[in-house]
């Protein structure tokens, strides 16, 4: 490692590695540094009983030829050599209650999608057609997300709430839930929502919906093989814990207490919150730096993981969003003790070689940091281990069965089919992915305050810079589009836009 870079960027996580490679692109020399022992932030994966697992990366939208994310990463050198397998066109989510027993399919491409909800409600055709038009309008009022130049976003828009635009379109109770039902996607909240988060999370996959295979870190993969291309550095177990001013000009990322980097500019891809504390308070206006740490954080996930026996359990070539109860879709995060889970998500991975049986299978659902209060101040990552006792994994293991029993009620006999159950918790978000209390997307967008949660790439340290699914949005998708709203900043949205349009035409 070099002691001075063009470009410093803090964290290996998809806005990071996206925003190296832009720059590298351009000629700047880059160097990303990463505190743990792998790549990627969410789009990790990790092994259990030989079986690999994504850690946040459960299937992708928009990558059909000529669709948004298709020319982002056919831009950025990476789309030729990813490893895909289309989801079920009729059905790539499915959306069911436990008091009910019909599956409501969420198809691929907008005609079909309507189609295929037709057959369960033929009395709302029109309810379904506006519902579609809106979701694209909404879509196309952001230029950057059909790679177009153009100016700021209105706040009419951003304070649209979904629920109530839900409630304009129809009376039908159990078409709104199914509408409303892939709302773990962005962690729905009924009276904060806005409706271009939903717009904008579901919009790209009913455009085409793909799992990757073997996992997602082959994206992190084919990124670095990308930066490296271009001259660009990647290293891992170098953890940022501060950074050097002189003359009150930001200078260099202090690693370790014992190595500096130096660098003319910086990208910060880690938590805004904890960006600040480490540049420090008197860095910035006190309104601005009060209003960023007092922002709430997206809820935690508890997931479990489970391996297979051999040809034991057959593969669905889509993803399950399932709800106790039909009435309760915006409230799966309010729960008790006694109520959890509430609903979940059920994904599959998926091989090379497979297709009749499973191999694994992810399993999500909410959790209040609050519940791991006990063990808050620990921290174990395999860059630096640390047992939390026996306690915890008395928590976990309850938390399994109760999340088994939950599932063998959609799944009957599923657990005959179990070789092995693994679980992560919100600590292991937390500590793996650096999200403020482990929150799976950053913080809280809020439709009654649109602007509250907006944080503007460029801060008011003159060369520092910020990206990650805090700053724009969320997913792979929004971050990436993210990343290329921080270069834009360095290099120029305009001359940006208009060199990716041209490369990708």
């Amino acid at each position: 490692m070099k002691n001075e870079y063009d470009v410093v960027i803090i964290g290996s996580g998809l806005g990071g590695l996206v925003s190296a490679i832009l720059l590298a692109k351009e000629g700047y020399s880059v160097c990303v540094l990463e505190k743990n022992n792998q790549f990627g932030g969410n789009l990790q994966t990790f092994v259990r009983d030989k079986t690999i697992f994504d850690t946040g990366i459960h299937y992708i939208g928009g990558l059909e030829k000529g669709q948004n994310l298709y020319k982002y990463f056919k831009y950025i050198g990476i789309m030729d050599d990813l490893n895909l397998k289309k989801m079920d066109e009729d059905a790539f989510d499915i959306i069911s209650f436990g008091d009910d027993t019909i599956e409501y399919p969420h198809a691929q491409g907008y005609e079909n999608f309507i189609q295929q909800l037709l057959t369960y409600f033929p009395e709302e055709e029109a309810c379904l057609r506006e519902y579609c038009r809106e979701i694209q309008e909404i879509c196309n009022s952001f230029p950057l997300y059909n790679l177009k130049f153009g100016g700021g976003y209105s706040e009419e828009i951003l304070s649209r709430n979904t629920n109530e635009f839900l409630n304009n379109l129809t009376d039908n109770q159990k078409l709104k839930a199914v509408l409303a039902g892939s709302n773990f996607l962005y962690a729905g909240i009924e009276d904060k929502t806005p409706l271009y988060v939903h717009a904008l999370s579901v919009n790209s996959y009913i455009q085409s919906s793909w799992r990757c295979i073997n996992g997602g870190s082959q994206i992190t993969k084919q990124l670095i093989k990308q930066l490296k291309k271009y001259g660009g550095e990647v290293y891992k177990y170098k953890e940022v814990n501060g950074f050097g001013f002189e003359n009150g000009k930001l200078v260099s990322a202090k690693i370790n207490e014992d190595e500096e980097v130096f660098g003319k500019l910086f990208i910060s891809n880690i938590e805004p919150k904890t960006t600040l504390k480490m540049i420090g308070e008197e860095k910035f206006r006190k309104p601005f730096y009060k209003r960023v740490q007092s922002l709430e954080g997206v809820p935690s996930a508890f997931s479990i993981y489970i391996v297979f026996k051999p040809e034991s359990f057959k593969y669905f070539n889509h993803n399950y969003y399932h709800f106790n109860n039909s009435n309760e879709v915006w409230k799966a995060n309010d729960y008790t003790e006694e109520t959890w889970p509430k609903a979940y998500m059920v994904s599959m991975n998926v091989g090379k070689k497979m297709e009749v049986w499973a191999e694994s299978m992810t399993a999500i659902t909410y959790m209040k940091f609050d519940e791991l209060e006990e063990w808050e101040a620990t921290k174990n990552t395999t860059a630096d281990e640390m047992d939390r006792g026996e306690s915890y994994q008395e928590f976990k293991e309850r938390k399994i069965e109760k999340f088994l029993k939950a599932l063998e009620l959609k799944f009957p006999g599923i657990r005959d089919s179990i070789k092995s159950v693994h679980a992560s918790t919100p600590l292991s978000y937390r500590d793996y992915i650096g999200g403020d209390r482990g929150n799976l997307y950053g913080y809280i967008k809020d439709s009654n305050n649109p602007m509250k949660t907006f944080i503007t790439p460029k801060t008011k340290v003159e060369n520092l810079f910020l990206t990650g699914q805090s700053i724009n949005m969320h997913g792979v998708l929004g971050v990436t589009i993210g990343a290329v709203v921080t270069c834009s900043e360095i290099v120029g949205k305009e001359y940006l836009i208009n060199k990716i349009n041209a490369e990708v035409s």
